[in-house]
């Protein structure tokens, strides 16, 4: 039976990173794939960017997400804009809504976030927000949830607590992945940052490498209901 996927990210490229490859392979087997990011994901970097050249970038970037995300096959994006780094300063159950008005649309079966104890913030909140809007309830939809890591935060909290225990095979679609970042240019990043092509791929052999597979993305099961 085909599933519906919605990937729910705090930030653009966070979705690629986090998932790219598995939501290939998925949307090759079948399944329909939406993307849900919800914080505009740049505005923390230069405070004294003036509005218009704000905007500009925002929009720039929003550009980015739309041609990262049709290379690996998703159905549609939506976006919202929440402050960069800032989603403590909105109230939870502002972003909590968003999710459930979109689940609401999609009627997900699976769901790909964040991990509860990434080094962001946005992350953090995203994870909170994700489990609040999905309670188990008797008539909701989503019966898996799985957290994903994002390089360059999953991997800078400490202590590192990061054990994922489920593995996909993206040996046929990690190509889709680093096709797809490389539409994220203001996100890129040169190695040996882990943001890097190079580093990405090499992160997906090393979890392959951890489970037997050539290329791997690894998560932590959330909740399975079966």
């Amino acid at each position: 039976m085909n599933k519906k996927v919605l990937i729910i990210a705090a930030h653009p490229d966070d979705e690629i990173l986090g998932c790219g490859s598995t939501i290939a392979r998925l949307v090759r087997e079948g399944h329909e794939a939406y993307t849900l990011i919800l914080g505009e994901g740049i505005t923390s970097r230069d405070e004294k960017r003036n509005r218009a050249k704000r905007q500009k970038a925002i929009g720039n970037l929003k550009g980015q997400i739309q041609k990262a995300n049709k290379a690996i096959g998703v159905e549609k994006v939506f976006t919202f804009d929440f402050p960069d780094n800032r989603f403590d300063s909105v109230p939870l159950l502002d972003i909590v809504k968003v999710i459930e008005d979109i689940k609401g649309k999609i009627k997900p079966d699976t769901v790909f976030t964040h991990y509860e104890k990434d080094l962001n913030i946005d992350h953090q909140i995203t994870y909170r927000a994700v489990l609040t809007a999905s309670r188990p309830l008797p008539d909701e939809t989503i019966k898996e949830i799985y957290s994903f890591e994002v390089p360059s935060s999953t991997e800078w909290n400490y202590p590192l607590s990061f054990s994922p225990d489920v593995f996909f095979d993206v040996s046929e679609t990690i190509d889709l992945k680093l096709k797809a970042m490389a539409e994220y240019k203001s996100e890129l990043r040169d190695y040996p940052h882990p943001r890097s092509l190079e580093g990405i791929k090499q992160n997906a052999q090393l979890w392959g490498i951890k489970s037997g597979l050539k290329y791997a993305e690894a998560f932590k099961a959330v909740r399975i209901i079966k």
